[in-house]
């Protein structure tokens, strides 16, 4: 009996400019594979965009217009869950290399290649594909878990940054779960990590910078730098490239993100993207409504679907939060709180809107016990509390 009966099929994508060679592929691996193909490296790009899901891709090196080695760089870019192949003639080795470095491919392979080494690094390639799905299934449990708690650690020392990662976290998540893509966890990863630069700041700095208040040279300075902070803090974490590219894009062009397609990293980038402008717009004291209207006329950056979902979310359907004033010591995880929380000094230790988790009312309770007898409004729906 045939193995493969009752078995999906993985999705694999050739790319080559010679038909002819398509054609003999798709028929030699039809039998134990899906076989999309395209004859660009634009046309796979599309095929890349409108198809999910894809375990491997194969490319040609020398192609007109694009070559091998931009297009598996634009894969990496877009489809970063799929394991990349180069095949090339003899006579394009040496440039082939561009491909190693810049498309981080998995084989490379030589023109022309006998069907059982073709059929051997596919097998492989998928084998690598499904061994990175697993690790990005450990990573989401563990990796989300450690950045939170790392973030909650420090919130006290910087609660304005904290705060504001933990708000675009939770719309992030809110935007992944309305657009089905709920398994795009990097995006969530991003959207904690997004403030991490905030905390080589002083946290009155970053409360001048939070509220929108004027600064000086030398404080303009310092938040001109905050985005290079980040970056440097975590740029060498294995594991986290995609997440790296996700925040990376924030700073790029409407058209360099219109070139990422829908996938992870290009859909990821305009969720973080248009969370991180509306909480800015909002913590200034534009209403959403405004607030929303001026993301609409800003489509092209953002997509209309991402600001659909985004209208959705601000605006959700069903019973609105009962706000009751309780000491802080009452609050309960996933309340949200409606006023700041500060010391005995006057130091802000919890920004408006903060969403409570238990780990931080023991952290204040350690380090300023009278900030817990502070009466505080709170929503009282429940908001989920990584």
């Amino acid at each position: 009996m045939d193995s493969s009966v009752g078995k999906a099929k993985s999705r694999v994508l050739f790319v080559d400019d010679e038909q002819r060679l398509l054609e003999g592929i798709a028929m030699l691996l039809r039998k134990d594979y899906e076989v999309v193909v395209a004859p660009s490296g634009g046309d796979a790009l599309r095929k890349l965009t409108e198809i999910n899901g894809f375990a491997v891709v194969v490319s040609d090196f020398r192609m007109p217009q694009m070559d091998g080695a931009e297009f598996l760089h634009e894969v990496m870019m877009r489809a970063p869950t799929a394991t990349r192949i180069l095949l090339t003639g003899e006579a394009g080795v040496n440039g082939a290399r561009d491909a190693i470095n810049k498309g981080q491919i998995f084989r490379f392979l030589t023109k022309p290649c006998p069907p059982e080494e073709l059929k051997a690094a596919l097998e492989a390639g998928v084998a690598q594909h499904r061994l990175m799905n697993t690790e990005r299934l450990v990573l989401k449990e563990t990796l989300l878990e450690c950045i939170s708690a790392l973030m909650e650690v420090l919130a006290v020392t910087n609660p304005v940054a904290f705060g504001r990662a933990q708000r675009i976290k939770s719309s992030v998540a809110d935007l992944t779960t309305r657009l089905e893509c709920g398994q795009f966890w990097q995006v969530e990863a991003a959207a904690l990590l997004s403030q991490l630069g905030y905390f080589a700041v002083s946290s009155d700095l970053a409360e001048k910078i939070y509220y929108g208040r004027a600064l000086s040279h030398e404080e303009q300075k310092l938040a001109a730098a905050i985005p290079a902070n980040a970056q440097r803090l975590f740029e060498h974490i294995p594991r986290l490239e995609p997440v790296i590219q996700i925040l990376a894009a924030m700073d790029w062009t409407d058209a360099q993100i219109a070139r990422l397609g829908e996938g992870m990293i290009g859909l990821g980038a305009r969720i973080l993207g248009v969370a991180l402008e509306f909480d800015v717009m909002t913590t200034k004291g534009l209403p959403k409504i405004e607030a929303l209207r001026e993301l609409r006329a800003r489509e092209a950056r953002f997509g209309a679907k991402v600001l659909d979902a985004l209208h959705a979310s601000v605006q959700p359907a069903g019973e609105p939060d009962q706000v009751v004033v309780v000491r802080l010591r009452e609050a309960s995880p996933g309340m949200q709180l409606g006023d700041e929380i500060r010391n005995g000094h006057g130091t802000l230790l919890v920004p408006i809107g903060f969403i409570v988790t238990q780990r931080l009312l023991d952290r204040i309770a350690q380090i300023a016990p009278e900030a817990m007898e502070q009466k505080v409004r709170v929503a009282t729906r429940a908001v989920s509390s990584t």
